[in-house]
């Protein structure tokens, strides 16, 4: 009867120990999530910024950027210094939270259309790229997706 208590208790045990609590999984530098309402978007304030918003797309290749929406802004999001990437799938409709530096950045037709392809887009839709393009841009060091 010792044996089978003993049993047991272990078996909830190994089971508690092994739920994930986290709320957030992490990519670059982990940052403090305690004030969440600190990361709102505001456009005239370029520079360093900590955004929340909702993933439209991530690269299908690399995971090496993403488009996020930000209220009613699109922000086209890549990694400082190449140095972490986020999944490539299952982060769409998600909501992120993201530290770096946001600029309003053109982008050249030649990168536009290297994105246009990592993304798989039409050779017609690579093809109608003829300029370039004002975004607005970040270079997160560290991002938060919640699960």
């Amino acid at each position: 009867m010792k044996l089978k208590t003993l049993l047991i208790t272990l078996i909830l045990l190994l089971f508690f120990s092994c739920k994930n609590n986290s709320r957030f999984d992490f990519f670059g530098e982990k940052k403090d999530l305690t004030n969440l309402d600190s990361y709102n978007l505001n456009i005239n304030e370029m520079g360093p910024n900590n955004i929340k918003g909702e993933i439209i797309d991530v690269c299908p290749k690399k995971g090496c950027w993403m488009n996020v929406l930000v209220e009613t802004d699109t922000v086209f999001v890549k990694f400082k210094d190449y140095a972490f990437f986020v999944p490539k799938q299952g982060a769409e409709g998600k909501t992120i939270y993201m530290t770096g530096e946001i600029n309003n950045d053109t982008i050249s037709v030649e990168m536009l259309k290297h994105y246009a392809e990592d993304a798989n887009k039409s050779h017609s839709y690579i093809n109608s790229i003829t300029e370039p393009k004002i975004k607005l841009n970040m270079i997160a060091d560290g991002v938060a997706i919640k699960n």
